[in-house]
């Protein structure tokens, strides 16, 4: 996507010297389209330059977003084998510290057992009904979060769990239950703000006709009707790249 992103910026930028060139021709440059008047030209830079600043910005806050999620949920795995072994520590029943194993597993992706090698496929089997295991990971935010709200549901429950350690106690577990919710909803939501100004962005760009890359072509053929093929003005815009992206 990074080198994508800087091919946008590079058609915006030869968009620039392109204007510059036909303006450059002073008076020879007199097209009878509107849409590849100096005027337009000028206007529809402006708006692409626009659109591809939205886009840098979204992808920042995006990223942002993405970072503080990350240093929310890395560390959950390690944490909440802590707070099972306070579990353990305290006075509950043993069916409820085997109940917070299972969750706190799907927390952190582990399986009950460890997983099998698949069976070899049988020959005599087409290759879609050959038996495959079925990965028990669940390490989406999303479910992760889901997890570790039913963890905290169950040691809620439990007046013999009251670690004294503050960061282990539900009310503390509950607090990071909702910046985690709020941490990912942010990601999600600045995510989709990133894709709709990409979506504006290629728009501006690329749109058949109306887009800066078509515009740019219309204009490559109006000065080779102008000064002709072999004119140093032709060749001055054929040194200019648009690319479809």
């Amino acid at each position: 996507m990074a080198t994508q992103e800087t091919g946008h910026a590079k058609n915006v930028a030869n968009f620039e010297d392109l204007i510059s060139f036909c303006t450059g021709y002073g008076t020879s440059y007199n097209p009878v389209k509107d849409s590849i008047k100096l005027s337009a030209l000028t206007s529809l830079h402006t708006e692409a330059k626009n659109k591809t600043t939205a886009v840098n910005t979204a992808q920042t806050a995006w990223s942002n977003a993405v970072g503080a999620r990350e240093i929310l949920f890395n560390p959950l795995s390690t944490f909440i084998t802590r707070v099972v072994n306070a579990l353990e520590a305290s006075d509950v029943p043993e069916q409820i510290v085997d109940n917070a194993k299972t969750i706190t597993r799907k927390i952190q992706g582990r399986r009950a057992n460890p997983k099998n090698s698949p069976p070899p496929a049988d020959p005599k089997l087409p290759a879609e009904e050959t038996p495959k295991n079925i990965s028990a990971s669940q390490m989406g935010f999303d479910n992760r979060i889901e997890h570790l709200d039913k963890l905290i549901v169950l040691l809620s429950a439990q007046t013999g769990y009251a670690p004294n350690e503050p960061e282990l106690t539900t009310a503390a577990l509950t607090t990071l239950h909702a910046n985690m919710k709020s941490a990912n909803s942010l990601a999600i939501n600045t995510f989709t703000t990133l894709s709709n100004a990409r979506v504006e962005r290629d728009k501006t760009l690329y749109q058949e006709k109306t887009g800066l890359v078509p515009i740019a072509g219309e204009v490559k053929k109006y000065v080779k009707s102008v000064f002709g093929a072999t004119s140093p003005q032709y060749k001055q815009l054929t040194g200019l790249k648009f690319t479809e992206l």
